[in-house]
């Protein structure tokens, strides 16, 4: 991170890659928003404190620090963070990585992983390509493929209809209007919004809010907002009944996740 008083300087994508796997370590300031674009590699995006979200054609993404998001080749994507970052990236290419076929996808950040990374952060932008750096820079290649998902994902629908009610409740995630309520603002009855909403996310109207709810939780429980208000915020009508989804969900209190953060 960078010193007090610096404002971090984020460096240009690079157009090509100098190495099969090439590191993306730097510091990345509140409220920084990287602009949409894609990779012909992988992308490993991983921050080590900071909580980001990332936004595909598809889906929105919530990374907390234990966590990362694997990014295939060609997926548009573009991040953002209230918070500073200090942002732990990797860039693969398919040399690296034969036979691999993984989806854009949250995927837990275990120790060993952590710790390899940063090792590999140290490392020069022109390390050799048959010394033990690049050997030990495969064998983390090799555990980021076993890495387990973890629920920190919202799909996003393509129906223009279904993204006016979506990209309206990103930014209000308390909102209660109903679906029936929501059908008038958009134009359509609601047996199609039910019809859409199940066939495009998977997921029904109610399951998709209570999924944004949880993860819009995150970063406020960063940045230190009380358990009480949060649910609030969000639009529950019970404190009680917010803590259980979050634990069912997350398979902890937002206390002790928050206790997690550092908070």
């Amino acid at each position: 991170m960078p010193q007090a008083g610096q404002i971090p300087q984020v460096p240009p994508v690079p157009l090509a890659l100098s190495r099969p796997v090439q590191r993306r370590m730097f510091g990345i300031p509140a409220g920084y928003e990287v602009q949409m674009h894609s990779h012909d590699w992988v992308q490993f995006t991983y921050a080590s404190a900071g909580i980001m979200q990332v936004l595909t054609e598809r889906h929105s993404y919530l990374l907390p620090p234990q966590c990362a998001l694997w990014i295939p080749p060609g997926v548009q994507h573009t991040a953002f963070s209230e918070q500073a970052l200090a942002f732990r990236g990797l860039y693969l290419d398919a040399a690296v990585l034969p036979g691999a076929r993984r989806d854009c996808a949250v995927l837990q950040v275990t120790p060993l992983v952590r710790e390899l990374i940063e090792r590999v952060s140290h490392f020069p932008a022109d390390y050799p390509d048959d010394g033990p750096q690049a050997r030990l820079l495969q064998v983390l290649v090799d555990e980021l493929q076993g890495l387990a998902e973890a629920p920190f994902s919202l799909p996003l629908p393509s129906d223009p209809r279904l993204r006016r009610i979506t990209d309206a409740l990103q930014v209000e995630p308390g909102d209660n209007r109903t679906l029936e309520q929501w059908a008038q603002q958009v134009g359509a009855s609601r047996r199609t919004l039910v019809r859409l909403f199940q066939a495009q996310t998977q997921l029904s109207f109610r399951e998709w809010r209570q999924r944004l709810r949880l993860l819009a939780a995150l970063p406020l429980l960063a940045q230190g907002m009380s358990v009480t208000r949060l649910a609030n915020e969000l639009g529950y009508d019970s404190v009680s009944a917010f803590i259980g989804l979050f634990q069912r969900h997350y398979g902890k209190t937002p206390g002790v996740y928050a206790a997690s953060l550092g908070m």
